[in-house]
């Protein structure tokens, strides 16, 4: 059957089809039975058997033994020969019936010596590797001395489908994943539906999977929405009638005989049951040679429907691949998606998301089908909570659908801090304060103001937080957050630079996609490992690391939302990059009077507290950081003792700071304290 044959077909009511194919199975089983018992007549010199009652034909042919000898090309003869080993499986005297028939008690099973002397039409072709009883292992052959005298039984998967059971044969089970019918709504999207089905359609006459003629062409997906992609090859196999399943690349077989068995049993699956197969390449991007030699041994040979989704395009030598480019739903589409997704609210939820799908536009970039779940969490959670409005609900389960991928690959920072809790000089804070308004306002200066359409590059948020260790730049990122209601994700570039070329971009490449969804700000800190002057190339090693920085600076740029990078050295950092960041942040290691109003914010209102002297302490000259590690130190020892908090208790916290540190402790920083 071709794709187009597929495309026309009606749909027609198959509530009664599994009993219609049993009747016609057990008739036709009755007529071989018939041919046996008029054998075994012949032999003992008796007359002749009645012919069995005529079998009743299915509307419009259509039981699945018919389907199966019509679609696999059966002869007449090798019909009759597989419905001789079905009667194996259902009269517990036809293994006698056979042994008569071959004068040998032991042969109780079908042969195709005896199939040849009892069917009609005897054909020994039948029994060639090439023929499509054996190519397509409709029967299988048991040990035996001779190849006429050894024992066929009829695949189990063939005898499930003969009784209308349809599922896959179990060697597939733990390969494929069926893919639920999907209906794509977004019209970018149904352009590549359409192109993709008329691509198929158009070509399918020459396609035929029982011969070696040209195959169809692949359809590949390529983009970082994964399940958009899902969603389209899922919408191209639903107007086709196509079932789908989808097999990851990465637990395909490396051997090839076992390749070569996945491939022939999901051809024979297209063949009972019109399937199609999407090959998922997007967990691996980058396979091992055996991984890559299996893709490509199954975009080869495979001869059913297939698709392919990958992040990048994947070429092949000879199989025809057609490549769509699936990006992001537009601003526009992805409000029209929101729209769709909230109809159902009623006229009290509706009003109060005045501007907020706007506002949620500008900051998430979802997928339909996360737009969707993200509509349906929200409205859960408004039913469960009603403390909190629908529109805080809304931006949560947005928040929600980028965290799964991210929290494989970065660490989630808390974002309680605010404004009050960042002591630094008002310049610092003004650039800060100017960084949340790009974030907040950046749909209406790119898209509304038409800035976008000037140029794609650059319009990310990038910037560079520089300062000695514990002045504020992760606090920074963490009020960032918590203003502009957005996870905030440490990234430790010391971990993600790899000595092997490539592989520093392959990370930065997966942290970034797992991004794409937006409401993140991705937080790169110790930028020294990767950045630094840049030196003149003198080998591979220097050129690679070059390329790793442009590539951070590449995506940084192109990012939809906030990345910021921290350094403890920013004078070693290469003016040429600097000019590629929108905002540079100094943080200054802070004066007497900020560590004093840093040692007044140290402590929570709980905790209880007796004769501290701010101004004494500030004289110990550490940056903020290491003064909410004394302050947190002496809590514990205090409360070991049993006492509020006390200088005699942060004094003793400091000492072990300063050794943590390596510093001396002045005499002058702690006099007067206790």
């Amino acid at each position: 059957m071709t794709i187009s044959s597929l495309a026309a077909v009606s749909n027609f009511s198959e509530t009664d089809l599994p009993k219609l194919s049993q009747r016609d199975l057990f008739a036709a089983i009755a007529k071989i039975r018939h041919a046996l018992e008029q054998k075994i007549a012949e032999h003992k010199g008796e007359t002749a058997v009645p012919a069995p009652i005529a079998p009743i034909n299915s509307p419009l042919g259509a039981s699945y033994l018919h389907k199966l000898c019509e679609n696999f090309s059966l002869s007449a003869f090798e019909c009759d020969l597989l419905i001789l080993c079905a009667g194996m499986e259902f009269d517990t005297l036809w293994g006698s019936r056979c042994a008569a028939i071959a004068s040998d008690p032991k042969q109780n099973y079908p042969t195709f010596s005896l199939a040849m002397s009892v069917l009609e039409h005897p054909d020994w072709s039948a029994l060639s590797p090439a023929a499509p009883l054996r190519r397509w292992q409709l029967v299988e052959i048991g040990a035996g001395n001779a190849l006429t005298a050894s024992p066929l039984r009829l695949n189990e998967r063939i005898l499930h489908y003969l009784m209308g059971e349809q599922h896959l044969d179990e060697r597939l089970l733990s390969l494929l994943t069926p893919i639920n019918a999907n209906s794509v709504t977004i019209d970018s999207q149904q352009q590549i539906v359409d192109q993709a089905i008329a691509t198929w359609v158009n070509t399918s006459n020459q396609n035929n999977v029982l011969d070696d003629s040209e195959l169809l062409p692949v359809l590949q997906l390529c983009g970082e929405d994964v399940s958009s992609k899902i969603a389209i090859a899922a919408d191209i196999c639903h107007k086709l009638n196509l079932t789908l399943y989808k097999i990851p690349a990465n637990i395909l077989p490396q051997d090839l005989s076992n390749l070569q068995l996945i491939t022939l049993l999901c051809d024979r699956e297209y063949i009972l049951n019109d399937i199609a197969v999407l090959l998922d390449c997007d967990r691996d991007e980058a396979p091992n040679p055996n991984q890559d030699m299996a893709i490509s041994y199954l975009i080869e040979n495979l001869k059913c429907p297939m698709l392919i989704s990958s992040q990048s395009r994947r070429r092949q030598h000879q199989r025809t691949i057609i490549t769509f480019e699936v990006r992001s739903p537009s601003v526009h589409e992805q409000q029209t998606l929101w729209e769709e997704a909230l109809s159902d609210l009623d006229d009290d939820l509706a009003s109060s998301l005045n501007g907020s799908i706007t506002k949620l536009v500008s900051y998430f970039n979802l997928s339909p089908t996360h737009i969707y779940n993200a509509a349906l969490k929200a409205k859960s959670l408004h039913q469960q909570e009603t403390e909190h409005s629908f529109e805080y609900s809304l931006w949560n389960a947005c928040r929600s659908q980028s965290r799964p991928r991210l929290d494989e690959l970065a660490q989630g920072v808390e974002t309680t801090a605010t404004w009050e809790d960042l002591i630094l000089p008002s310049k610092e804070k003004f650039v800060l304060h100017d960084i949340a308004a790009h974030v907040r306002q950046r749909l209406t200066v790119y898209e509304t103001w038409g800035f976008a359409g000037r140029s794609r590059r650059g319009l990310g948020i990038s910037a560079l937080f520089a300062g000695s260790s514990g002045t504020g730049k992760t606090m920074a990122a963490e009020v960032l957050g918590n203003e502009l209601q957005l996870d905030v994700y440490r990234i430790d570039l010391s971990s993600v630079i790899d000595k092997y070329i490539g592989e520093t971009e392959k990370n930065l490449k997966r942290i970034f996609d797992a991004a794409e969804g937006g409401g993140v700000i991705l937080l790169f800190d110790e930028a020294d490992a990767l950045f630094g002057k840049r030196t003149e190339v003198k080998d591979s090693h220097d050129r690679h690391a070059n390329v790793g920085v442009s590539y951070l600076l590449q995506r940084m740029e192109a990012y939809r939302g906030l990345a910021v990078l921290t350094t403890n050295l920013k004078n070693s950092l290469d003016q040429a990059f600097l000019r590629r960041l929108r905002f540079v942040v100094q943080f200054p290691f802070p004066d007497a009077e900020q560590r004093a109003e840093i040692w007044r914010r140290a402590f929570p209102k709980q905790t209880p507290i007796l004769d501290l002297d701010y101004l004494k302490l500030a004289k110990l000259s550490v940056a903020g950081g290491n003064i909410r590690n004394i302050a947190l130190n002496s809590a514990f020892i205090a409360a070991d003792h049993h006492e509020p908090v006390q200088m005699k208790h942060i004094l003793q916290a400091a000492k072990i700071e300063y050794i943590k540190l390596e510093k001396p402790m002045m005499d002058t920083e702690v006099k007067g304290w206790v």
